[in-house]
């Protein structure tokens, strides 16, 4: 069907709205891969090592360290960090959770930046395809009516093309769908992380004030 036909043959086959899912697939890939990016940068590979270092720091009252170092990182779980050693150097208490989980919630806005955009994609991008494949047919049936012949052949022709549409949705929302999915999981675990960073980091303050 698409033999010796170029794009623009194609899209012109599906109709306008194959113009539409083209521009949101283009749309989609891009923030999809902006995100995999951000997210690999963001990711820390061992945050048992970052918080045995902050312990080490912390014990030996380098408060200041202990923050320059959460900040080379820039992550969210050691700007969560950097907000429960700031709180602890003003008050030197433990009562550090309320502003953590402050930081927390910043970071997981930052996090969900744009994914709302690409579950939209995902949920909207079907009904897109299946209304061109419905306007396709109609125009089908207007063409033979308008001609008065035309046998089941010139019909399943014109169903056909229709379908390039539902065809073209279905590819631009499953990887946006897999991909929300994908980005929802590893936000969990960003915000798993910061609530063990949070838990840590209380233990390691409680001990210090203790042995004063």
């Amino acid at each position: 069907m698409f033999e010796g036909k170029s794009l623009f043959e194609i899209l012109n086959m599906g109709g306008w709205t194959l113009y539409i899912l083209l521009i949101i697939s283009i749309l989609s890939i891009s923030i999809i891969l902006l995100k995999i990016v951000e997210f690999r940068k963001k990711s820390i590979k061992n945050i048992d090592s970052l918080l045995a270092e902050i312990k080490v720091l912390v014990n030996k009252k380098e408060i200041f360290k202990a923050i320059q170092y959460c900040e080379t990182m820039n992550k969210p779980v050691s700007n969560a960090i950097i907000a429960g050693l700031k709180k602890f150097l003003e008050t030197n208490t433990s009562h550090i959770e309320e502003t953590m989980r402050r930081t927390m919630s910043i970071e997981v806005v930052k996090l969900e930046k744009y994914t709302t955009f690409i579950a939209t994609i995902g949920a909207v991008s079907v009904y897109i395809g299946l209304f061109g494949t419905v306007l396709g047919i109609i125009r089908s049936f207007h063409d033979i009516s308008l001609a008065g012949s035309g046998g089941i052949s010139v019909v399943i022709g014109g169903v056909s093309e229709s379908l390039i549409a539902t065809a073209a949705g279905l590819c631009v929302a499953i990887p946006a769908v897999v991909a929300y999915n994908f980005f929802t999981r590893a936000i969990d675990k960003f915000v798993v992380e910061m609530e063990y960073a949070l838990s840590a980091l209380k233990e390691i303050i409680e001990s210090v004030l203790n042995n004063e």
